[in-house]
């Protein structure tokens, strides 16, 4: 829908134009797209319960309006103290669990951090019955936490910068069979987290960088390096 006058026509989201043109208001029906998250707890520290890890961003449009994401701003205003009803599905995941005992390496940046609250607080209820693998967990804004604030400060710092200031740790996990999860709504980062554990890989032990590559897509075909990818 374009809207006259206003700089870029093709920005402008309904309600605006609806605003700009009250008279067809009444000839406009708006499909609200279903909101889709991931589910960030563990049901063995949860029983019955599904949590959500939402994070309300508010921007600036072209036209210098406040804007907000339509569902996570709802999800904030609602009272815990009172029932309300969501209709909501589940889909299976494309993640394995892990087995208690294996070492894992998580990596969320952004929204993917969601996920491992879950895989997180797992690992933390079956250490009280059982042996448990150490886990290393880089997410950025926000055993081992490491922490990159991509969008904080002037200087950028991702996961890969992250990862690269662990190296030795990350490489000694891996030589213990460590399982690497990466997570993100981004398609392009997994391609660059890929890239940090090639050249860490490559520093930790010698290798030629094609000798990483082959070594963790050996890790792939094994199902020791997993990742889930897309909004």
């Amino acid at each position: 829908m374009m809207a006259f006058g206003e700089g870029n026509y093709w920005t402008r989201t309904t309600v605006p134009c609806i605003r700009g043109f009250p008279f067809s208001a009444n000839a406009i029906r708006v499909a609200v797209a279903a909101g889709s998250y991931s589910i960030s707890s563990s049901p063995l520290a949860h029983p019955n319960q599904v949590h959500l890890t939402v994070n309300v961003t508010p921007w600036t449009t072209l036209f210098k309006r406040k804007r907000m994401g339509l569902c996570s701003k709802w999800l904030t205003g609602l009272d815990p103290q009172q029932g309300v009803i969501i209709h909501a599905w589940f889909v299976k995941g494309s993640l394995p669990a892990p087995p208690p005992s294996l070492p894992l390496i998580l990596i969320g940046p952004g929204t993917g951090c969601a996920s491992f609250r879950g895989f997180v607080e797992e690992r933390a209820v079956q250490s009280r019955s059982c042996s448990t693998g150490p886990v290393l967990f880089f997410f950025e804004k926000g055993g081992g936490f490491y922490v990159a604030f991509s969008r904080e400060q002037e200087q950028k710092v991702y996961v890969q910068h992250k990862m690269r200031e662990k190296s030795q740790r990350i490489w000694n996990l891996l030589c213990e069979g460590a399982s690497i999860y990466v997570v993100s709504s981004s398609t392009k980062m997994p391609s660059d987290v890929f890239s940090g554990f090639e050249e860490i890989v490559s520093k930790e032990n010698g290798f030629p960088r094609e000798s990483a590559v082959r070594w963790l897509r050996a890790m792939v075909r094994a199902g020791k390096y997993h990742v889930e990818a897309g909004s």
